[in-house]
């Protein structure tokens, strides 16, 4: 269902006029749904423990600014990528995502709940280190000011606001009993509204990469590298840490999925339209379809075992 709701969106946005510019105004209702359903499911309690839990923070922290900026540096010298295109990649590939890795999270098995409460650090850390990360792997030819208002402002839509309509709701059921079966009949929803989600991403952004298909081939082949290394760096990671299956699938998630919807308006002010935005739309394609194979895949490549969380 996942994969054909974004093989139709591709088709839709593609294949009739004006329906990408739809899909636009509905992405944010239905990532703040996602995210809501999503935040339902995540027992809170367990998720407070992420701040004290320093293996995940000091994994998840490690692999998003030190072992990312490492492996983008070396793609980039390998792969020749020309401005305006280079400083969209940059910026993509160097952010951490903070919303809807959480809902991939929680459908891999993964410490989702944990994850949610290291949000804001994430959010924080890429707005502190950016500038300085995107000066260092360019050898000092890209430097940026960064603009906090889109940063809170996902922040706010896509983890305050639903996190806090989720509370409230779980607090009204915990006091009306007859609630709860309406409430657990909500977790059918997470599949149709992901695919919904998923549709309409990729509806959103097909017309900006068919306009810039010949000029993307590069770009697109560095995205489904970062990928792919990144998932056997994040692996490795967890593995040398010992930190267990569930928080393992959570980091690794961490790893691979990118900022790229709260970024897009930050290429855009920086290189205007065309390419720059064309190639992080580009990434957030290619990174769709990887998370979808990943949910699939990372409960066999990190199996649980007998070995407890919280060792």
């Amino acid at each position: 269902w996942w994969f054909g709701g974004a093989v139709l969106g591709v088709v839709l946005g593609a294949g009739i006029g004006g329906f990408a510019a739809l899909a636009e105004t509905a992405l944010t209702p239905c990532l703040i749904a996602l995210l809501f359903l999503t935040f339902l499911e995540i027992p809170f309690d367990a998720g407070m423990r992420a701040i004290r839990d320093l293996p995940l923070l000091a994994a998840t922290a490690a692999l998003n600014f030190f072992v990312v900026p490492l492996v983008v540096a070396g793609l980039i010298a390998v792969f020749d990528i020309a401005d305006p295109l280079l400083p969209a990649v940059l910026i993509v590939l160097l952010c951490p995502c903070i919303d809807y890795v959480i809902a991939f999270t929680r459908a891999a098995v993964g410490a989702a709940d944990r994850l949610l409460m290291l949000t804001p650090v994430l959010m924080i850390a890429q707005l502190l280190l950016l500038p300085v990360m995107l000066w260092a792997v360019s050898g000092g030819r890209l430097s940026i000011d960064l603009p906090i208002r889109p940063l809170v402002g996902a922040l706010l839509l896509f983890i305050i606001l639903p996190l806090t309509a989720a509370i409230v709701v779980r607090r009204i059921v915990r006091r009306t009993p007859r609630l709860e079966r309406p409430l657990a009949a909500t977790a059918r929803l997470m599949d149709p509204v992901m695919a919904l989600t998923l549709l309409v991403i990729t509806a959103s952004v097909t017309p900006l990469i068919a306009g810039s298909a010949g000029q993307l081939g590069t770009a697109a082949i560095v995205f489904v590298l970062f990928a792919v290394i990144m998932t056997m760096l994040g692996w490795f990671v967890t593995r040398v840490l010992h930190i267990g299956p569930r928080r393992s699938r959570a980091v690794i998630l961490s790893g691979v999925t990118r900022n790229s919807l709260v970024m897009l308006p930050i290429v855009r002010a920086i290189t205007g339209e065309g390419i720059g935005p064309a190639g992080v739309v580009t990434q957030t394609l290619i990174e769709l379809l990887v998370l979808i194979v990943l949910v699939r895949v990372l409960p066999r490549l990190v199996p649980d075992t007998a070995v407890t969380e919280n060792r």
